[in-house]
């Protein structure tokens, strides 16, 4: 089990991470014949400035597999979040490198993108978990890795760019966070000739502040559907690149507090 954190350090400020999608975000590196190898890389280890929201909402130390307790169905093993998480400390970027980063987990495995439709389960889910999360705290992105699922078919894989669409827009209006960084990964797996609209979309999508990392080349394991454990190191490092060019700077205002970053990150209040 992660250690438990203390009054004091659960409401110490963090910088929130939402992770969702299905199981390349839930993480299967390592996962063979149901079993997870517990191999665990240098970039993905425990470290006492990344927690982990667990299932009963409590922070604790964060350590693979991140979605134990969350994606219950299946086995889980290594996904991006850790190495992302590493990535962002070890940055010279001008935010708070020393300010604990907090990560939810929110992924299941096997889940179309309707399946993520606001008033479902698991909407309803990653909104909660992520307010619970956000309690003092700013939340700096979601990270999306999901549409395997949606490349089964021609009429899932055409109505995925526009049910994205509505996501992005339903999830920033409900945590009401109008400007939320999200960044998405374009597949490195599916079904074919689908995944290739499915990537189109994710790809062109312009709405702003979303942003894309292509997963393609990628390793994949012998199903040819989960990224191996290197693979989800590289793309975490990958995840994390494409915040620090792009989202960093960012301004996010929510209805008490917004983040400036210049030389310094600095948190001023701002009345309501």
């Amino acid at each position: 089990m992660g250690a438990w954190m203390s009054r004091e350090e659960e409401v110490e400020k963090k910088r929130i991470f939402i992770l969702a999608g299905q199981s390349n975000m839930a993480g299967r590196g390592g996962v063979e014949a149901s079993k997870w190898d517990r191999v665990v890389p240098s970039e993905c280890r425990s470290d006492p400035l990344i927690l982990r929201l667990n299932s009963g909402l409590c922070w604790e130390l964060a350590k693979e597999p991140l979605h134990r307790d969350i994606d219950t169905s299946k086995t889980c093993g290594v996904g991006p979040a850790m190495s992302f998480a590493h990535a962002l400390l070890n940055s010279s970027s001008p935010s708070p490198s020393r300010v604990p980063i907090g990560l939810v987990p929110c992924a299941i495995g096997g889940t179309a993108i309707q399946q993520w439709e606001r008033g479902s389960h698991l909407y309803k889910a990653m909104i909660s978990r992520a307010k619970a999360a956000a309690r003092g705290s700013a939340i700096e992105g979601i990270l999306w890795y999901q549409g395997e699922s949606d490349t089964e078919s021609r009429q899932a894989a055409e109505a995925y760019g526009r049910k994205m669409e509505s996501f992005v827009r339903d999830v920033r209006l409900d945590l009401q966070l109008p400007n939320l960084p999200i960044i998405q990964v374009a597949l490195a797996s599916g079904t074919e000739p689908y995944m290739d609209i499915v990537r189109e979309a994710q790809l062109g999508m312009h709405l702003p502040h979303v942003f894309c990392v292509d997963a393609k080349g990628l390793q994949l394991k012998k199903d040819n559907l989960h990224l191996t454990t290197p693979s989800q190191v590289q793309l975490g490092k990958m995840l994390a690149d494409a915040y620090l060019n792009h989202c960093v700077f960012l301004t996010i205002l929510d209805h008490h507090t917004s983040w400036l970053c210049e030389s310094h990150m600095i948190c001023r209040r701002l009345r309501p």
